[in-house]
């Protein structure tokens, strides 16, 4: 287990906070929501040790944070209610789900293998120095163990996640105390969460009222549907050996075309899970099939597994 650094909101704790981040640890940040667990969103190790740290149980996306709107222009595409909102709330709490850049370079992990991302510029004086001084994209989610109560202070995040983490950048209490409001922007402006913006002030800028959340006609939030993540190939589950012609993806020592981890580390599995449904996809061919070992059903393996039950159930 590793040890947590308590940083101090110094230009000195700045620094370390940066270090850890381009080495790929993990620094819980305030924002003026609460404490998000940040780590570099174009590192897929680090995405993935996000997931391990708080045992979240599926890989739904990541929230990107950064420092302004010039940088949120190199990933996602600015639509025009994007623009308008941005220019209304941002810094702010309100996360908006845009079009993801082709040339984005994130992890795919952080969007879960969608073709959206969810962006925001937060308010908070110390996480503007922390991402200025990083200058690249934050991964955040709330920093707590998942299902428990989101962290305000820096003695909550120690509370579910020391020994879990490189460091806490502690910059006191968090002044809107709830998540950001996130707002699907990649069609018909639709509310995911309700939040730290009201959806009053939304709709007054937009001129429009928002869809409801989940709406069935337009389901936007992440992993909705049974059939998720699919490549276009076939794709079996718990295969201890592949049939003549399948694409193989191992887990574990032994032989495979591809493999997750060759270890058996499932913190490895998860970096490399999107990566290898495009590869092993395009190893299979028009009307191939991929065949997957079994991977445990404890730790990431459940999000890993959720993932490769999606990408494995029957086309709609």
């Amino acid at each position: 287990m590793m040890q947590t650094r308590l940083l101090p909101a110094t230009s000195e704790g700045i620094h370390d906070a940066v270090a850890l981040l381009r080495a790929g640890g993990l620094v819980a940040m305030p924002t003026e929501t609460v404490y998000g667990l940040a780590g570099d969103a174009r590192n897929d190790r680090a995405v993935a040790a996000i997931f391990a740290a708080k045992n979240r149980p599926t890989f739904n996306p990541l929230i990107v944070h950064l420092p302004d709107l010039a940088a949120v222009a190199q990933y996602a595409v600015l639509t025009p209610e994007a623009a308008r909102l941005a220019a209304a709330f941002w810094p702010g709490p309100l996360t908006m789900v845009l079009p993801l850049r082709d040339d984005a370079a994130l992890s795919p992990l952080v969007t879960a293998g969608l073709t959206t991302v969810a962006i925001r510029v937060p308010a908070h004086p110390l996480a503007q120095r922390l991402l200025a001084e990083f200058d690249g994209p934050l991964a955040a989610p709330s920093a707590n163990p998942s299902g428990r109560v989101s962290p305000t202070r820096a003695d909550h995040v120690l509370a579910g996640l020391s020994g879990r983490i490189a460091a806490v950048l502690d910059g006191g209490a968090c002044a809107v105390g709830v998540e950001s409001t996130i707002l699907a922007l990649d069609g018909q402006p639709a509310l995911l969460r309700p939040g730290g913006v009201p959806v009053e002030a939304i709709e007054a800028v937009l001129g429009a009222a928002l869809a409801l959340p989940n709406d069935p006609a337009t389901p936007k939030a992440p992993g909705q549907l049974a059939s998720h993540y699919a490549p276009e190939a076939r794709v079996r589950l718990n295969v201890p050996v592949p049939q003549p012609g399948e694409i193989f993806v191992g887990f574990g020592p032994g032989a495979a075309d591809l493999s997750l981890s060759p270890d058996g580390d499932l913190t490895e599995a998860a970096a490399n899970l999107f990566h290898l449904l495009r590869a092993a996809d395009a190893l299979a061919g028009p009307g191939g099939s991929i065949a997957f070992a079994p991977v445990p059903e404890t730790g990431l393996g459940r999000a890993i597994n959720d993932r490769l039950r999606r990408a494995a159930a029957p086309r709609p």
